[in-house]
């Protein structure tokens, strides 16, 4: 086995970790069957009673929130046992301890291996790789056969009732957000495995409607729950950046290669800190509008102003720099600059349109209670202008090269998408109709985007672009794409799911002090594996000295 690059001492450390993990894990799987072998046959009832209990209260405790499907799952009542008491019973491997946790192990030892999987997948010849080949029949093909198949099998009607109305207005809501971020992910997903260089103006909107949602979803929640807690900020940065934590330090890269996690975490901490500050006066729309001019303001002042965004980010390059390795001319902030300046103006759209989205569903109430001659004409209205406008958009901006394009895309972006809601939900019928397969897709788009880079294509090198395709069956390219697709989609899921089960283990919703003491103890165990890992690594070459 060839190992592309040297190992880092946060790589050691993540092996060191997880190893007496992955260990203590089984451990407590033996201990589990031991127990329930010396348990008689009609006892055995009670760990079947147990996963019931737990899965009824799963349910009970998770509230849908309303920026794409994420759980917050209310935490257990709060304990005042010291996590030093724990980190003691884990490493003496006490019995009782281990039982407790037997399912935390668990998910714990199963998201360290998929990390593994994605190490030995992109970074070790054990895997080969191919070269990718556009087909624009092809590209076509397959994406219309997956809409055909999800309409044939998941076509779906909802009658949600609207939390501001209490009717079934459906406009904008989260089965139809979901489904839309799942067609479009699906169709960015293809556009990087086919190298389907044409689509790069669409994609690019895609991405803005992405940041849209960030801000729409965040204001909706905000604005609406008024919950700006310390244990809310944890869950939605552990969301956004607890996987590619770790895919930074497993696969030695740095955040910017993964650019939609820092971009979205940016805009979730302006939405919240826009929202957070006098958060008491959000109830007026003259506090609101300040706010959302503010926003301008800053984008402005940042993005516009030349010289301002070096000296603003400088001092943030150890996390926000990168350079692709295959070009060493740009500074470390181009990327940064460029991925963060297209959809600068897009996110605070999606405010002002959450801010408005009560007032246009009322309007959108007495529209369909009106006579039927004046509702065909009104919604005929808005079809024939919104596809004019469309139209214009697609001629005039949308056919633009590459690089002018990107020019008006910051200006630009919110037109599409604006077309876009007021067709997707100009009847009752359109609203409440949705394919659920994109939705269930929508829901895994940040596992998706990350585990693509790993474990469906491959660079093979630290910080480098993925422009080889991972290959397990060679010679059969379609066989290929559709063994590595189950893979790495059925990855994604389990990764999506872990993920969340993790953030309900270790982000308490309602213990701030808890909540503290295990953000304290995970740097300082960070820091001593880290530190382990480094000794490990300098001591070889100091033997040798």
């Amino acid at each position: 086995m060839v190992i592309y690059g040297p190992l880092t001492p946060a790589q050691v450390a993540f092996f060191i970790g997880i190893v007496p993990i992955f260990g203590a894990w089984l451990y407590s799987e033996y201990l589990d069957h031991r127990k329930s072998s010396s348990v008689p046959k009609a006892g055995r009832s009670s760990d079947i009673n147990l996963a019931e209990l737990d899965g009824t209260a799963s349910e009970n405790d998770r509230a849908v929130l309303l920026e794409g499907g994420n759980f917050q799952s209310v935490s257990p009542r709060p304990k005042t046992t010291p996590v030093a008491s724990y980190v003691f019973r884990f490493l003496t491997l006490e019995d009782t301890f281990l039982l407790e946790n037997k399912l935390t192990l668990r998910a714990m030892s199963e998201f360290g291996a998929l990390l593994i999987y994605f190490y030995l997948c992109d970074r070790t010849n054990i895997l080969g790789q191919s070269e990718k080949t556009y087909n624009r029949d092809l590209f076509l093909f397959l994406y219309f056969l997956l809409i055909i198949v999800s309409a044939i099998t998941s076509f779906k009607i909802h009658n949600d009732k609207s939390p501001f109305s209490g009717k079934s207005i459906m406009y904008l809501n989260r089965h139809q957000t979901e489904e839309w971020k799942g067609w479009m992910q699906v169709l960015f997903l293809m556009y990087h495995y086919f190298a389907a260089k044409e689509f790069y103006n669409g994609i690019r909107v895609f991405i803005a409607a992405y940041v849209w949602m960030t801000g729409f979803g965040n204001f909706s929640y905000y604005y609406i729950r008024k919950d700006f807690s310390l244990a809310r900020f944890i869950q939605m940065m552990w969301r956004l950046n607890f996987l590619v934590l770790f895919c930074c330090t497993v696969l030695n890269n740095s955040y910017m290669l993964y650019y939609i996690c820092p971009m979205h975490t940016l805009f979730t901490l302006m939405v919240y800190g826009a929202l957070g500050i006098f958060h008491k006066y959000n109830e007026h729309g003259t506090v609101i509008a300040v706010k959302f001019l503010a926003c301008f303001l800053v984008v402005i002042l940042i993005w516009e102003v030349p010289g301002v965004f070096e000296v603003f980010w400088s001092p943030f390059t150890f996390l926000l720099g990168y350079r692709d390795p295959a070009s060493n001319t740009q500074s470390l902030l181009h990327e940064w600059h460029f991925r963060s300046g297209l959809d600068r103006y897009i996110w605070i759209i999606g405010m002002i349109y959450a801010y408005c989205h009560p007032t246009v569903e009322r309007w959108m109430d007495k529209l369909e209670e009106a006579e039927i001659k004046r509702r065909i004409i009104l919604k005929s209205t808005i079809v024939i202008t919104s596809l004019s406008i469309g139209y214009l958009w697609w001629e005039f901006i949308y056919k633009l090269p590459k690089i002018t394009y990107n020019k008006y895309h910051p200006y630009t972006s919110w037109i599409p998408i604006t077309v876009y809601i007021c067709i997707r939900n100009v009847t009752q019928h359109f609203r409440c109709y949705t394919l659920t397969l994109f939705a269930w897709l929508g829901k895994i788009t940040l596992e998706t985007y990350i585990s693509q880079i790993h474990i469906w294509l491959r660079s093979g090198i630290p910080d480098g672009q993925p422009k080889l395709l991972l290959s397990l069956i060679p010679n059969y390219p379609l066989l290929n794409f559709m063994l590595t697709s189950s893979i790495y989609i059925a990855v994604s899921y389990r990764l999506f799911e872990l993920t969340n089960t993790l953030k309900s283990t270790f982000v308490p919703t309602k213990n701030d002090k808890r909540l503290a003491h295990n953000l304290v103890a995970a740097m300082v165990i960070g820091s001593i594996v880290y530190c382990i890992g480094l000794v490990l690594l300098k001591l070889p070459a100091a033997m040798v000295t």
